[in-house]
C-alpha cells in the first residue's frame, strides 16, 4: 500500500482525528452514535439471555436474528432511497425515534414481568430495521459535513467506536442482566440512546442534492443501473462477499469451545472478542491509512491478508486435531492454542477493518451525492448478507468434513479468488485517491 506525498503529510501511526476538529456535526454524530451503540449492543445481548431465561432453548434465540435477516435487508434498500429522496435529517430522526420505542416497550415488557416470546421478535425486528435505516442514511450523510480528504479518517473512526460497542456492550449486558436483572438493562439503554439524538439534532437539514426520485422500483432501478456502470464500486461489493461468504468462521466457536480448543463458554467468548479487539487496535494505530492513495491495491491486499489470517485459524484447529497441542480438555481450554487461534482472529478482525475502511471510503467519494444513499443500501445488504452465507457455508463443509476445514479451506480460497478478481478485473487496482471513480 504506497502513499503518496502530496495526498497526505501525516506521519503518526495514530488515529487521525482531525474529522472531529474540524466539524462539530461529525464530532456530535460520531460520539452519539458511538455511545447509544453501547447500549444497543447491550440490547442484542440481553434479548438472547432472556428468551433463553424464558424458553430455555438456543433455536428461539437463534429466530431473533432469522425474523430479522429479510426485513434488514428490505430496509437496507428502501432506507437508501429515502436518503436520496428527503432530508436526511429527518429520516435519521424518524428512524431514531421508531428504534427508541422499541427499546422503550421491551423495558416496559421486562418490568411488568411478561413471559411470552413474539413481543421480543417483534419488537428486536423493528430495532433492527430501524437501525438499519439509521446506518444507512448515517454513511450517506458523512460526505456532506466532511472533505474527501477525510473520508478515511471518518471511516477509521467509525471502526473505533463500532469496536468499542462490540466490545464493551456485551459485557456490560453480562453484568447487569446478572446484578440488577432485565429492566434496569433495558432502561439504560433506553437513557444512552438520548445521545444518537443529540447527534442527529446537531446537524443541518440534508436536503437531496439535485432533482430527488421518489422511493420504488424506478428508484431502485436506477441505482443497480448505476451500480452496473461503476465497476470499481461493484468489485469492492464483491470482493466484500468473497471474503465474508469463504471466511466467516463465527458459528463454529461453540464447537471449538466444546471440542477442540476446550474452556467451553469462556473460549467461546474470547475468540468472539479476539475479532473485535484487532479491529480497535487498527482503528487505534489507523492515522497513516489517510495517505494511502491507491484504494484498491489496499483493499485487494488487506482481503488476502485477512485470508492469511482465517487460514491460519484453521491451521490451529487442524494441528489440535492432530495432537499439535497436547491433550484437550472440554472443561480446560488449551491455553497456547487458545492464544494462537485469537491471534489469528484479532488479524483478521484487524485485515478486514482495513478494506472496510477503503471501501466505505471509495463508496463516499466516488459516488455522487444524488445516489449515495441508494448504493449505501446495497453496502448494508452486502455487510449484512455476506456472513449470514457465511455461517450456510461453514455449517455445510463442518458437517461433511472437519471443524478445522471451513476455515483452513475458505481462507486459502480467499487468496487464490482475490489474486485471480484482481488480475481479471484490473480497474480496481487503478482507483486512485487524487482522481476518484465510482
Amino acid at each position: 500500500m504506497s502513499t503518496d506525498r502530496e495526498h497526505s503529510t501525516r506521519r503518526s501511526h495514530l488515529i487521525d482525528l482531525t474529522p472531529l476538529r474540524e466539524s462539530a456535526a461529525f464530532r456530535t454524530l460520531w460520539a452519539g452514535n458511538a455511545i447509544s451503540g453501547i447500549g444497543s449492543q447491550m440490547t442484542i445481548v440481553a434479548v438472547g439471555l432472556h428468551i433463553y431465561q424464558l424458553t430455555h432453548s438456543t433455536f428461539a434465540v437463534s429466530l431473533v436474528g432469522a425474523f430479522a435477516l429479510v426485513p434488514m435487508i428490505f430496509a437496507g434498500l428502501y432506507g437508501g432511497m429515502l436518503a436520496d429522496a428527503f432530508d436526511r435529517r429527518l429520516i435519521l430522526l424518524l428512524a431514531a425515534i421508531v428504534a427508541w420505542g422499541s427499546t422503550i416497550t421491551l423495558a416496559l415488557i421486562a418490568w411488568t414481568g411478561v413471559e411470552i416470546t413474539w413481543p421480543f421478535y417483534l419488537l428486536t425486528t423493528l430495532n433492527a430495521v430501524s437501525a438499519t435505516v439509521m446506518n444507512t442514511v448515517r454513511s450517506a450523510v458523512l460526505p456532506r459535513l466532511l472533505p474527501a480528504r477525510l473520508m478515511p479518517a471518518a471511516s477509521a473512526l467509525t471502526g473505533m467506536s463500532f469496536g468499542v460497542m462490540v466490545t464493551i456492550g456485551p459485557a456490560l449486558a453480562g453484568v447487569l442482566v446478572a446484578t440488577v436483572g432485565f429492566g434496569w438493562t433495558y432502561t439504560v439503554d433506553v437513557v444512552l440512546f438520548l445521545t444518537a439524538f443529540a447527534g442527529i439534532f446537531s446537524l443541518p437539514k440534508l436536503a437531496p442534492d439535485g432533482d430527488a426520485q421518489r422511493p420504488g422500483l424506478a428508484s431502485l432501478r436506477s441505482g443497480i443501473d448505476f451500480l452496473r456502470s461503476a465497476p470499481n464500486i461493484r468489485m469492492t461489493f464483491i470482493v466484500d462477499i468473497i471474503a465474508m461468504a469463504l471466511g466467516q468462521p463465527r458459528v463454529l466457536f461453540p464447537a471449538v469451545g466444546a471440542l477442540v480448543l476446550g474452556g467451553g463458554a469462556v473460549t467461546v467468548g474470547v475468540l468472539t472478542a479476539a475479532g473485535a479487539i484487532g479491529l480497535l487496535l487498527c482503528s487505534l494505530l489507523s492515522g497513516r491509512l489517510g495517505g494511502v492513495r491507491w484504494h484498491g491495491r489496499a483493499i485487494r491486499t488487506s482481503i488476502i491478508v485477512y485470508g492469511a489470517f482465517i487460514a491460519g485459524f484453521g491451521g490451529v484447529l487442524l494441528a489440535l486435531s492432530l495432537g499439535g497441542f497436547g491433550p484437550v480438555s472440554p472443561t480446560r481450554a488449551n491455553i497456547p492454542a487458545t492464544i494462537i487461534a485469537s491471534v489469528m482472529l484479532a488479524g483478521a478482525g484487524a485485515a478486514d477493518n482495513v478494506s472496510s475502511i477503503f471501501r466505505q471510503t471509495m463508496l463516499q467519494v466516488a459516488v455522487p451525492d444524488s445516489m449515495r444513499g441508494r448504493l449505501q443500501g446495497v453496502f448494508t445488504v452486502v455487510v449484512t448478507g455476506g456472513p449470514r452465507v457465511g455461517d450456510i457455508y461453514v455449517g455445510i463443509v463442518a458437517a461433511i468434513g472437519a471443524i478445522w476445514l471451513p476455515p483452513l479451506l475458505g481462507g486459502l480460497a480467499i487468496i487464490v479468488i482475490l489474486i485471480f478478481l484482481t488480475r481479471l478485473q484490473r480497474g480496481l487496482l487503478r482507483y486512485d485517491a487524487l482522481a476518484p471513480s465510482a
